[in-house]
């Protein structure tokens, strides 16, 4: 993979380097040969969709930490470029960069839905709440041609199947006649991720996201429509917007949001040079102190992947944040746990007419 920070205008990219993931044999890197005239303008780095047939779209895990044990994924890749984002090296999967091709080469799954019905309809299917947008966001700008969420959604409110979505998109509002009907019969709760109230550092930190006025609306809108609203203070980044921990979390609850939760910033594999690398270029005056944080909190490495650590590290500095929550929360009547959503409505769609086909 070459470098595009030398060929092309990054405006509006978060990341600035496009290095190889780490599954390739070789690592390419672009050079100048003195053909380009210095004062060019640099074309701009466009986003890139191809399509991907999935066999499966119901991904199953393990993991003792997550309130959740299967989640869907309708896109690879993430336009809102989040240089923080814990998805980056999925794209190594792809043979894509973890870096800019992560933010410009997507792969949308238009039959997602199809396959959805299908695994839900499978005899030995047993119902709990699917997560969407633990990965990659489901309504980023893409989805407004696509449609893969929406079409999604319709699968599981038909099927009466429980949902849990996360997302900063504001193309959310658009779907708000399938949620809230879903939210009626309890089908469905949504976080919306709030990562600092600062425009300028939200632009910086995650280029092409609504930004945090915009979320803010979202989470008024979808409160407003009968939809549980979760206000996630995620990720937290030490002596860069943890001070804005309690503020993200009042402005959360005065927009409607009747729930709260918060995740320390995580560096696995690719990402972590990146956002050493993003630091470096924007806030050279602390990036030695957000580090410094970071591996205290992880035994003295830039992340540390261990189950019920890693999402928001251990020591005095996690504590201090974990308190500060606590305290916040109970002072603004926000709460942490959310009560389940109902499985008992569930019905698997198709099955009664596959049944009288064979007549």
């Amino acid at each position: 993979m070459d470098r595009p920070d030398r060929h092309h205008s990054l405006k509006g990219r978060a990341a600035a380097s496009n290095h190889a993931g780490r599954f390739e044999a070789h690592q390419c890197e672009a050079v100048d040969d003195g053909w380009a005239a210095q004062d060019d303008p640099l074309p701009v780095l466009r986003t890139r969709t191809s399509v991907e047939v999935p066999r499966r779209v119901i991904t199953y895990n393990r993991s003792p930490d997550l309130p959740f044990d299967r989640s869907i994924n309708p896109y690879r890749g993430c336009e809102h470029g989040c240089i923080y984002c814990f998805a980056r090296p999925s794209h190594a999967y792809l043979g894509l960069s973890p870096g800019l091709d992560f933010e410009t080469r997507l792969v949308a799954r238009p039959d997602a839905p199809a396959v959805l019905r299908r695994e839900l309809a499978a005899r030995r299917y047993s119902v709990a709440p699917i997560a969407i947008g633990t990965n990659t966001d489901p309504y980023q700008p893409i989805e407004k041609e696509h449609r893969i969420m929406r079409a999604l959604l319709g699968v599981l409110s038909e099927a009466g199947h429980p949902v849990a979505i996360v997302t900063k998109g504001a193309l959310i509002e658009r779907d708000l006649d399938i949620l809230s009907d879903m939210a009626r019969r309890g089908l469905v709760r949504v976080g919306i991720s709030v990562t600092t109230l600062d425009m300028r550092l939200s632009r910086l930190m995650e280029p092409r996201a609504p930004s945090p006025r915009r979320r803010l609306a979202m989470i008024a809108r979808l409160t407003q429509a009968g939809i549980p609203v979760r206000v996630m203070a995620s990720p937290l980044i030490p002596a860069l917007t943890d001070p804005e921990l309690e503020a993200i979390l009042a402005a959360g609850a005065g927009a409607g949001a009747e729930h709260a939760g918060w995740i320390m910033l995580r560096l696995p594999r690719e990402v972590s040079p990146l956002v050493r690398d993003w630091l470096a270029r924007h806030f050279p005056d602390r990036a030695g102190r957000i580090m410094a944080r970071l591996r205290e909190m992880h035994g003295g490495k830039d992340y540390d992947a261990t189950w019920h650590r890693r999402m928001r590290g251990e020591g005095p500095y996690a504590d201090v944040i974990a308190q500060r929550f606590d305290l916040a929360v109970r002072r603004l009547g926000l709460k942490t746990a959310a009560p389940p959503m109902r499985c008992d409505l569930f019905a698997p769609p198709g099955r009664d007419a596959a049944q009288l086909s064979l007549f």
